[in-house]
């Protein structure tokens, strides 16, 4: 077994159960991309078994903190195992759902999610991909299924010196094109395409949103939603099952828009209800500001301004003024959900930029949530890091 040595002083993260090892902290030893390591203390002393990544910043990505585990197919097996165990305690309205969360499943670089009887998987780290084939066999063997689509072609497979990689990992139908998977979510019917959807395919970490954006909707009797970045419509779908009369969705991407149209009509909804604005979100807001539009609720869920804290300052003024924006669009009285997904930006930097929004446009509101992601996609004590999503559900002040 090949031994990583660090410097002195930088055992403190792993002690504490941190997985990453940053290149810096390392004083010898290297090892081949994915290869398991020992990773010692500046003395000799074991910390973690890992996986040693020879172009990532990351260097190593910690399996176990155990000295006696073993880093075998039996290891992918157990965690598996147990992380679609966890899922199986939780209360999911839905037959799709994430089963395996990276880091928080102790599978660093490993996200699986499941549509029905399809699994999607992302391998993004080196030490995943060397192990994809056992991995694989233990999905399948764990779930009782027999179709797994790959998508790893997130950017941040870059960074791990891997090229992107797409298709049938295992049990391929008899058309490999058929990537379309019908799922249900809380009573609605969604259809993914695993293929070519965002991340696996949907952003099911929203899927609580989703379900408090519907409650919401019908408390509050809200009648005219604004859905931005609304992608294939989850949270346009969710207003019209809360009951609203008109609801208009806003994203630059046409086959989005079309599968959000199509969901509607697969719902059983009036059509007339739902309207399209295929353009740029910053634009539409602002255009519809000079027109005097108003809303009784807006959802903003942009894509992720900043991936690292070394972006947040550009990110924060992008959010700052979405939300600016939509403050101004609300009816006195009326609901924002706003959102984000970026890593580089805490709840609390979250929550001033919101609130710096608000005192710009001269409005005052209430939080009466703050909400995360659904509970299938975890984060640990040890990992903070794995805290990505974060939103505010505001009411505006009535004057």
């Amino acid at each position: 077994m090949k031994v990583i040595k660090l410097r002195d002083g930088k055992e403190r993260s792993l002690r504490k159960r941190h997985p990453w090892v940053f290149e810096g902290s390392i004083a010898s030893g290297r090892a081949d991309a994915g290869e398991t390591v020992r990773v010692e203390s500046h003395t000799g002393e074991f910390l973690a078994w890992g996986a040693y990544s020879p172009a990532s910043s990351i260097r190593v990505r910690a399996w176990s903190f155990d000295a006696a585990e073993r880093i075998d197919a039996s290891f992918f097996g157990r965690r598996i195992a147990r992380a679609v165990a966890v899922r199986a305690r939780l209360p999911i309205e839905s037959d799709a759902m994430r089963l395996v969360h990276g880091e928080a499943d102790g599978l660093p670089g490993l996200v699986v999610d499941r549509y029905g009887d399809t699994l999607c998987a992302q391998f993004t780290a080196a030490g995943v991909e060397r192990w994809k084939g056992a991995i694989a066999d233990a999905l399948l063997e764990v779930t009782g299924l027999r179709r797994l689509y790959e998508r790893s072609d997130a950017s941040v497979r870059e960074l791990e010196g891997l090229a992107p990689v797409t298709g049938w990992l295992r049990g391929a139908p008899d058309d490999a094109e058929d990537t379309e998977i019908t799922i249900r979510e809380h009573g609605w019917r969604l259809t993914v395409d695993v293929a070519r959807g965002h991340k696996t395919g949907y952003y099911l970490d929203q899927r609580d949103s989703r379900k408090l954006f519907a409650d919401s909707v019908r408390h509050f009797g809200v009648q005219r939603v604004l859905n931005c970045y609304s992608y294939t419509g989850g949270f346009s779908i969710a207003a019209l099952a809360g009951g609203a009369a008109q609801v208009t969705s806003v994203d630059s991407s046409g086959p989005a828009l079309e599968r959000a149209s199509a969901h509607v009509a697969l719902n059983g909804f009036d059509v007339a209800r739902h309207t399209v604005v295929d353009a740029d979100v910053n634009a539409t807001l602002r255009r519809f500001i000079d027109e005097g539009r108003r809303f009784d609720a807006i959802v903003l869920d942009p894509p992720k301004f900043a991936a690292t804290a070394g972006q947040a300052e550009r990110a924060a003024r992008a959010y700052k003024d979405i939300n600016r924006l939509a403050f101004g669009l609300l009816e006195p009285g009326g609901l924002l959900f706003t959102f984000s997904c970026s890593g580089g930006v805490s709840a609390d930097l979250f929550h001033k930029i919101v609130a710096g929004a608000g005192l710009d446009a001269g409005i005052d509101g209430q939080i009466h949530a703050r909400t995360g992601a659904a509970p299938d996609h975890p984060m640990t004590v040890t990992f903070p890091e794995g805290e990505y999503l974060k939103g505010l559900v505001i009411v505006k002040q009535i004057a």
